[in-house]
């Protein structure tokens, strides 16, 4: 039985192309496209997928977010991250979120079929260009405290992103279906629990975490 793959990215420029390599390679079916991460964890909520390959800077809900999502509502299901971000804070946070594999994106194009495959196997992988020994001395350190960010509720970094994307508060209240109040109250703790006054002062932290890109 072919993999079954939900492919998830912004761009559809880049899904196309990701869409177009995996048809030429066996064993391996796009069973799905999602350009956000709320479209993909709906997605994955109706339909049985084997490899969500997942970008991480997304709007609305980004890839590290949807990924622990993914992980409660289809524990089954693998999530190969495919990122421009290669540092080791974003690859351990993936892999303790619930993904399998982390994949940069400067990867040759072979190299995300074989991580597909492997990911699918229920093996962990970690792209050629990163130094695996210390990712995963790293993953197993007891002593790691939780850092600012993980200490924040899921609903806090929902609203964190979505207030540095410039939705206003009414207008987040009504996206996640919750009232004005509840908005700015989660708004006002996750501002103390940052140490971060100014609207300004959540937009340089969540680039520097890997929720928005400096480009959007």
């Amino acid at each position: 039985m072919d993999i079954s793959v939900l492919l998830v990215e912004d761009h559809a420029l880049v899904r196309a192309g990701m869409k177009s390599l995996l048809a030429e390679a066996d064993g391996i079916q796009v069973c799905g496209e999602a350009s956000d991460g709320r479209q993909a964890v709906e997605f994955v909520g109706q339909q049985t997928v084997d490899v969500v390959v997942m970008d991480i800077t997304m709007p609305g809900l980004n890839g590290l977010e949807a990924t622990a999502r993914i992980k409660k509502v289809s524990p089954e299901s693998r999530i190969l991250i495919l990122s421009m971000y290669a540092n080791e804070e974003y690859v351990i946070r993936a892999l303790r979120l619930g993904a399998t594999g982390y994949l940069v994106k400067e990867a040759a194009a072979p190299e995300l079929v074989s991580a597909i495959r492997m990911v699918a196997a229920g093996d962990r992988y970690l792209s050629s260009s990163l130094d695996t020994t210390r990712i995963l001395d790293l993953m197993g350190s007891a002593t790691r405290s939780a850092s600012a960010h993980e200490r924040l509720t899921p609903r806090q970094r929902e609203i964190l992103q979505l207030v540095v994307e410039g939705h206003k508060t009414r207008e987040i209240a009504q996206m996640l279906e919750v009232s004005i109040k509840t908005v700015e109250t989660h708004r006002a703790q996750l501002m103390d629990r940052l140490g971060i006054r100014d609207v300004a002062g959540l937009v340089k932290y969540a680039i520097r975490v890997g929720m928005v890109s400096a480009h959007s």
